[in-house]
């Protein structure tokens, strides 16, 4: 007998009295309800190392690590080695941090300096970058950072925007070349902060909270300009090696980062702050890995890091793990959506998180791996 057949007093009614209840998207936090297989590794198999990451005084009020033994006890506990260290600076700050960090950990902290681009107001800077790095070389400086204030910010002394495939900067690109490290790069942020602010902008809560990050319109470059500068550079410097920050700067299009990393031998990634693009496409992550197994670097971009963010990019390079959260954070930063990982080889496992950082960085060299 059908439901309409049935006698009234018989049928079931649906309930329909909850109405839904008034809800903003900024308190939105929803549960995953599928039940799934987890894994927890607590740490690395091997020595690991984080190829980025900011301990110094650029980005916050004071240093980054208060207590460096207590975080070197952290690393210790998750089988971290080392970590690089972007904030040196030049001069007496660069000093300040080997002081803080390589001298007194040797083989621990490997920290990169970086150029005074104030410089730029007045002509022969690139000479002066290229003395400046190579004093902080001879320092101890264990690389160079260049950050995306070059091309986001930086003018030369007519007040014309400066790119990273500037030719004036030559005599840095020798300098770095001669000192025999590697320069880090962060050219440009990730592509939704260069469309407009609007509902297809797939950024759109995490841009709400850092208008400031957000760079369409007319007064900025273009992405495709900024990356383009990249390419260039790397091009035109062979005798470099590069470490594209935050994969490559273009998480966004992994066929352009292999095409990058094929075309480029002396072109390097690293994953930090990206896990939740390279977890949303896990399988042509993985593919990227395998194919380019010596020339990707894990780091974090987390500061100060916990053990907590270590086992998750373990979690996220070494199991088959699906859906899960890419960070603490609730909601989020980067968007809502959960991530999946990458079930490394073993041996390709070992590659992206030590022998990679310890080829390329001559702080990590020193006898650190079995």
């Amino acid at each position: 007998m059908s439901d309409a057949s049935k006698p009234a007093a018989a049928r079931v009614p649906l309930r329909t009295s909850n109405a839904p209840i008034e809800l903003l998207l900024r308190d939105f936090r929803p549960e995953a309800t599928v039940r799934l297989v987890e894994h927890h590794p607590q740490a690395f198999p091997l020595p690991a190392f984080d190829a980025h990451n900011h301990l110094g005084r650029w980005h916050t009020d004071g240093w980054a690590v208060a207590d460096v033994p207590a975080f070197v006890s952290m690393l210790d506990s998750v089988n971290v080695r080392g970590v690089v260290n972007l904030d040196g600076g030049w001069g007496d700050e660069l000093e300040a941090n080997l002081d803080r960090y390589d001298r007194a950990h040797p083989g621990r902290f490997a920290s990169f300096a970086r150029v005074d681009w104030t410089e730029t107001g007045s002509t022969g800077w690139g000479g002066r970058f290229a003395a400046s790095f190579a004093d902080s070389a001879r320092r101890g400086a264990s690389g160079l950072k260049l950050w995306k204030d070059i091309g986001l910010g930086t003018r030369d002394e007519q007040g014309e925007p400066l790119f990273l495939d500037d030719r004036r900067l030559s005599p840095l690109w020798q300098a770095v070349a001669a000192s025999g490290v590697p320069v880090l790069v962060h050219v440009a942020d990730p592509v939704a902060f260069f469309r407009p602010l609007d509902a297809s902008n797939e950024r759109y809560e995490e841009l709400s909270h850092h208008p400031d990050w957000h760079f369409h319109g007319p007064q900025f470059p273009s992405f495709e300009r900024l990356i383009g500068s990249l390419e260039n550079a790397v091009a035109d410097n062979p005798g470099v090696a590069f470490i594209g920050a935050h994969v490559g700067c273009y998480a966004e299009d992994l066929g352009w980062v292999d095409r990058m990393l094929s075309s480029y031998p002396n072109f390097h990634i690293d994953i930090s702050a990206r896990i939740a693009e390279l977890g949303r496409q896990p399988r042509a992550a993985r593919r990227l890995l395998l194919k380019h197994p010596t020339r990707v670097l894990m780091g974090t971009d987390i500061f100060p890091a916990q053990a907590s963010d270590y086992r998750r990019y373990l979690r996220f390079l070494a199991t088959d793990d699906e859906c899960f959260p890419y960070s603490d954070d609730n909601p989020p930063g980067t968007g809502r959506w959960s991530i999946s990982a990458l079930d490394l080889p073993d041996e390709v496992l070992k590659l992206v998180t030590a022998e990679n950082a310890v080829r390329l960085i001559p702080a990590f060299s020193a006898g650190v791996l079995p």
